[in-house]
């Protein structure tokens, strides 16, 4: 359902359906993604288990990191792979290096992500921040994880972020600043305001270590439940950085309704996923992509 502001806004936005995250076979990949959204807006976001790829063990096997000591051919055959079997051959893929700060980068036009890659040739990670925002089609954006909480934001004109957030990510509120930053960016276009576009947008966070298994200092624990809360509070050693990302979304006008956990521990299901702490600090990364098709 579309809907316009009278004499006000420029570009069609869409009320997007209610997010949902179940898992879902392509090719050889098992990924956690949102078909509701994909039929409603051409955005189709995933999050990846760790087969279905080349890499040998430890990263077997669909390793999509390229800086843990694998076979880089064979991660960015992994890559490829992934594109093709999401339904996105041949689009710009953009993959940061992330250095667990708050820099967000924008892509607005495909001309952008084509010539960060002509400049990077096969290292586009040559390019460091922990959020990628796109507002144009046929760019896709992929951050990589082995604990560390993955986030994807989708507004209601199928703009997009996606974030990667450890804990100190979470903490600097990175996937806040991400969200506001989408929001600001579409109300620009639209007409309507940050706060209601951030009450349109679709939350999602895909699998990372959870509280049971996160373990952390009394010092990080207190300031955690200080600034979010005590929903994140777990026990004096262990927080729940899901409830704290919630926490600091819902204070930018997010709605509980449209944030979907997908509730899966990396370091309890290493079967399924890449966990850094699960496998002593040597392992591959598993992925959070965005994309957007043209309309036809």
């Amino acid at each position: 359902m579309y809907f316009m502001e009278p004499s006000q806004t420029s570009q069609a936005t869409l009320e997007l359906p209610i997010p949902r995250l179940a898992e879902g076979r392509f090719a050889s990949i098992v990924a956690y993604t949102d078909e509701a959204l994909f039929d409603a807006c051409g955005v189709r976001i995933a999050f990846t288990e760790r087969g279905g790829g080349e890499s040998q063990a430890p990263f077997d096997s669909l390793n999509l990191g390229s800086h843990v000591g694998d076979c880089l051919e064979v991660v960015l055959a992994n890559r490829e792979h992934l594109l093709s079997a999401l339904g996105f051959e041949g689009a710009c893929l953009v993959v940061p290096t992330q250095v667990h700060g708050d820099k967000i980068i924008s892509f607005d036009t495909t001309e952008e992500a084509e010539a960060l890659l002509s400049c990077s040739g096969e290292h586009p990670e040559t390019l460091e921040c922990d959020a990628i925002s796109v507002t144009c089609d046929n760019v896709a954006a992929q951050l990589n994880f082995a604990d560390c909480v993955p986030v994807i934001a989708v507004a209601p004109t199928g703009d997009f972020s996606v974030i990667h957030a450890g804990w100190r990510g979470v903490d600097n509120q990175i996937s806040a600043k991400a969200v506001e930053q989408l929001a600001h960016d579409v109300a620009e276009r639209t007409g309507l305001s940050p706060e209601q576009v951030c009450a349109q947008t679709n939350i999602y966070i895909g699998p990372h270590i959870m509280g049971e298994c996160f373990e952390t200092s009394e010092e990080i624990h207190d300031e955690f439940v200080r600034k979010f809360g005590s929903a994140c509070d777990v026990d004096a050693r262990h927080v729940e950085l899901s409830q704290a990302l919630i926490c600091q979304l819902l204070r930018t006008g997010v709605v509980r309704e449209r944030i979907v956990p997908l509730g899966l521990c990396t370091v309890c299901n290493n079967d399924r996923f890449f966990s850094y702490r699960g496998q002593g600090g040597v392992c591959g990364r598993h992925g959070a992509f965005a994309a957007r098709k043209p309309k036809e």
